[in-house]
């Protein structure tokens, strides 16, 4: 079972992975995808998205129990994708998101599994977006007025697990160029 949470190895190893990382309603989905055409390469979707979707068309609640299959799914997004990326591959989220969430809603739960590979699974760069965002709600989203607590929870989850970021803020557009910016400097470092 392992082998499910770990990153696929030995394919596009100098393929550059960055994560849009954050709470809910901050716009990581839309940069996912405006980085993703602005770099010509493919993306990997949040899983839990639409297996949360899923579950509230049912009338169906998340529990303890969908960690270990978002997680799983995620990371099968992540590596089917990997092998269709070049130089670039940009991920709306990681198992890291997948642990702040499920300590969260879970009273501090979170399987070990996840929790291990969210520290061995490696990126280049994660991108940490700021809560100056129109909230915007759907079927899914239910913590508007937690957004400063969450995002400090994500952010103490990249000092806790040494991971490399840096804070988006500002319109989209700021947004988008921030990233750009430092992709473009990775992409430099790596030719």
């Amino acid at each position: 079972m392992e082998e499910t949470f770990k990153q696929i190895s030995g394919l596009n190893t100098k393929c550059i992975k960055i994560v849009l990382f954050g709470p809910e309603s901050t716009g990581k989905s839309s940069l996912v995808e405006a980085l993703a055409k602005h770099y010509n390469t493919v993306y990997v979707e949040e899983f839990s998205r639409k297996y949360a979707q899923k579950k509230a068309d049912n009338n169906e609640l998340l529990s303890k129990d969908d960690v270990l299959p978002i997680a799983i799914g995620q990371m099968q997004l992540e590596n089917a994708q990997l092998k269709n990326a070049d130089k670039l591959l940009v991920c709306d989220t990681d198992l890291l998101e997948t642990q702040v969430y499920s300590q969260f809603y879970y009273d501090g739960y979170c399987p070990d599994i996840i929790k291990k590979y969210a520290l061995e699974n490696t990126y280049d760069l994660y991108f940490l977006t700021y809560i100056d965002t129109v909230w915007e709600a759907d079927d899914i989203r239910d913590q508007p007025h937690n957004r400063l607590n969450l995002f400090n929870r994500f952010e103490q989850a990249l000092i806790d697990a040494k991971k490399p970021y840096i804070v988006v803020k500002g319109r989209f557009e700021e947004r988008l160029e921030t990233c750009k910016k430092h992709i473009d400097e990775l992409l430099k470092k790596a030719n």
